[in-house]
């Protein structure tokens, strides 16, 4: 079953990354959505005072802080809120209390504006959604540990190496074979 489509086409882009926060800003601007750019939780709280829209997108890591505090807030504002999570650090724990929180989805990066205004409009689960799970290799689970670990400690590569405990050069070497955004 399809959520009802609201009229009102105000949303809240809630990302710490500029660039991409700009790239969904133009993407739902050119499909008449009314956008708001919010880069944290403050910034969440203080264009709630002007407004409320009708729907968020919020990344789940802002910065040192949680996006999981602004969905509360948008949802507590407005429970009919139709919130989306797009998150690069995707885990099952994470996506159950986004939608206990009142996410209406969550959804794993790289996810395009399509991918995001389907979310908006799906009220009920897939029954038809394999049940195997999702192969990932080592060198990918390596990775994603290595990249959650650098925007932790703020892409100091010397403090990443320590918490990892892996040389500096070592890690040096990881990085140099993958972009790291």
């Amino acid at each position: 079953m399809e959520a009802t489509v609201k009229p009102d086409r105000s949303l809240f882009v809630v990302e710490d990354d500029a660039t991409f926060a700009r790239t969904l800003k133009r993407s739902f601007e050119k499909r008449d959505y009314d956008v708001v750019v919010c880069h944290d939780r403050d910034a969440v709280m203080a264009a709630l005072e002007k407004a409320v829209p009708a729907y968020a997108v919020v990344d789940l890591k802002l910065g040192a802080g949680s996006g999981l505090e602004c969905v509360k807030l948008l949802s507590a504002r407005d429970p009919s809120m139709r919130i989306v999570v797009l998150t690069g650090f995707a885990s099952i724990a994470t996506a159950v209390e986004a939608i206990k929180l009142g996410a209406c989805h969550y959804l794993a990066k790289p996810a395009n504006t399509d991918d995001i205004e389907a979310a908006f409009g799906r009220d009920e689960g897939d029954v038809s959604v394999p049940l195997t799970s999702r192969p990932t290799s080592i060198k990918n689970l390596e990775w994603e540990r290595i990249h959650e670990t650098l925007v932790e400690t703020g892409f100091n590569i010397s403090e990443t190496a320590r918490r990892l405990g892996l040389h500096r050069r070592t890690l040096a070497r990881k990085l140099e074979k993958r972009v790291v955004q």
